[in-house]
């Protein structure tokens, strides 16, 4: 059974960094896209950073490049999204997801995470 979660979330001020981390289980991350989503309150989910299998690049949408980074660690079979610099705007539930290959639109993703809440204050 594949399983995402999330953990990582939380409450921090603008300028400051988090780590979410999403844990897997069923198959490994190293051989699947992978990928982070958001989606702030009244707005559609949107992808934040993706990552091809074997550590294939990564592609990161506009808002967020040059402050997050996807990354995967294989031995804990787990995606990391380093976020630095964090803003307001970056307030949203933060999503874990998981596809066969890039690109990893939400129509593409075949698993998500539950989710985790990241606050950004001003």
């Amino acid at each position: 059974e594949v399983q995402l979660v999330e953990s990582g979330g939380g409450l921090v001020q603008a300028g400051g960094s988090l780590t979410l981390s999403c844990e897997a289980s069923g198959f490994s991350v190293n051989d699947y896209a992978v990928g982070w989503f958001r989606q702030a309150p009244g707005k559609e989910r949107e992808g934040v950073a993706c990552r091809g299998s074997n550590n294939g690049p990564a592609t990161y949408a506009e808002s967020v490049k040059g402050r997050f980074a996807i990354f995967t660690d294989n031995p804990k079979n787990t995606v990391l999204l380093q976020m630095d610099t964090l803003k307001p705007e970056d307030t949203a539930s933060y999503y874990c997801a998981v596809g066969n290959s890039l690109p990893l639109s939400p129509s593409r993703v075949a698993y998500w995470g539950k989710g985790t809440l990241v606050t950004v204050s001003s």
